[in-house]
């Protein structure tokens, strides 16, 4: 069900419904009948018209549907409204997403960050079912983590929620502690984002032989992936895959990952995987954006990276030409691969981090000293000095400024 209000275009309507009837059959249902209505703003207490509730009504009857799935996003109140109007589940598109989620989370991390989404989500709805969220009946929106909390009143409700934050905290820390031992190494950080099935983790597979299983679906990435490669110049680097971005993500879902999508704040480098053979691209690309400028990452260098090259129509490599410092690559393939693995080395030295010391022969213990604070990618003797290339943070970079070549 899709309302078309002043500034949308037809077009982009039926595009962002062709987007919902996708995510309706990623999470187990059929699509029967498709409604459109203009409006000029939504009935604040049943989002249509009066007249089109109805008619709504008389379709779910013919085609024998049992759930109405709205692209725009229902108030608890429309929502009751609705189903008690139309006489079935009426569910907007933040709850299909919730479902997609809470059917592929798998770790502990990545089950507690959907549960979380969706307690705060059904928080409001808490009068649906007459006090509480029994929903024992299955289908899109009331699956997930947790339903047997779900059934208590809002004061357990809401101890839940706190105690899963709570959780998700802890886990945040250790992640630190991690990622600390990670900087101490001296390795970048290249993160992997993109829309929702552009072919992140096909990518990863394809940087890292990481053996990720890979499927033509949603969200099928939850969980981050962090695997290493060495460049040519003999850096290692972290690839880390992330969860896909969609439009209008739901703002439980990225207050819910935000410790997962740390990972994309951190990075030296954001790789943007772009499916290239998708018409939305253009879209596509604006919304990932839109993402990162919520979750703070907007700042981190992006490499645009248009994938799918293989696939017959493709127009990766046009787009690639359109976007100055862009990379096509098909990681199905492997195709132009090198160009991009390159690309990023570059892109990463341009960080200058990679600084190159002139170390007197008999400073051994400064040599030493450069192998402890970083990571030295080669060294070489001239004249009276050993010539040292090596990856340091700031921190080094100032504590060897006086043995620095001139850049």
């Amino acid at each position: 069900m899709g309302v078309l209000f002043p500034g949308v275009t037809p077009e982009a309507l039926d595009r962002q419904l062709d987007e919902l009837a996708l995510l309706v059959d990623t999470a187990g249902a059929d699509v029967a009948a498709r409604v459109i209505q203009r409006r000029d703003s939504p009935d604040p207490a049943t989002f249509l018209g009066s007249g089109k509730v109805q008619e709504l009504r008389d379709i779910c009857l013919a085609v024998d549907s049992d759930t109405v799935v709205f692209e725009h996003n229902l108030s608890p109140a429309q929502q009751r409204n609705l189903e008690k109007i139309l006489g079935r589940t009426a569910i907007d598109r933040t709850a299909v997403i919730l479902d997609i989620f809470a059917q592929n989370a798998r770790t502990p991390e990545g089950k507690a960050q959907v549960e979380l989404a969706l307690l705060q989500y059904r928080l409001p709805r808490l009068r649906r079912a007459g006090g509480s969220l029994s929903q024992q009946a299955g289908g899109i929106g009331t699956r997930g983590p947790g339903e047997t909390q779900l059934e208590v009143d809002r004061r357990r409700l809401v101890h839940r929620i706190h105690h899963i934050r709570s959780e998700l905290k802890q886990i945040d820390r250790t992640r630190g502690v991690q990622r600390q031992g990670r900087e101490r190494g001296r390795h970048r950080e290249v993160t992997l984002v993109g829309y929702t099935n552009a072919g992140k983790s096909s990518l990863l597979n394809a940087l890292t032989d990481a053996d990720v299983v890979t499927e033509n679906r949603l969200f099928v990435t939850l969980d981050p992936r962090t695997r290493q490669r060495q460049l040519p110049g003999g850096e290692t680097v972290l690839f880390t895959d992330t969860v896909g971005f969609i439009s209008n993500l739901p703002h439980e879902l990225i207050e819910a990952f935000m410790s997962t999508l740390k990972s994309v704040q951190l990075a030296d480098l954001l790789v943007h995987v772009v499916d290239g053979a998708s018409d939305d691209a253009e879209l596509q690309i604006a919304s990932v954006r839109e993402v990162l400028h919520e979750i703070g990452a907007d700042a981190v260098p992006e490499l645009l990276v248009f994938n799918k090259a293989d696939v017959p129509g493709s127009r990766a490599r046009d787009l690639a030409k359109l976007h100055e410092g862009s990379v096509w690559v098909s990681a199905l393939t492997g195709e132009n691969l090198d160009e991009l693995v390159a690309t990023i080395g570059d892109r990463l030295r341009t960080g200058d981090r990679v600084i190159t010391l002139h170390l007197p022969l008999d400073r051994g213990d400064l040599l030493a000293a450069a192998h402890r604070e970083g990571e030295v990618l080669d060294t070489s003797i001239e004249d009276e000095y050993v010539v040292v290339h090596v990856v340091l943070d700031s921190v080094g970079v100032a504590r060897f400024a006086e043995w620095r070549a001139a850049p």
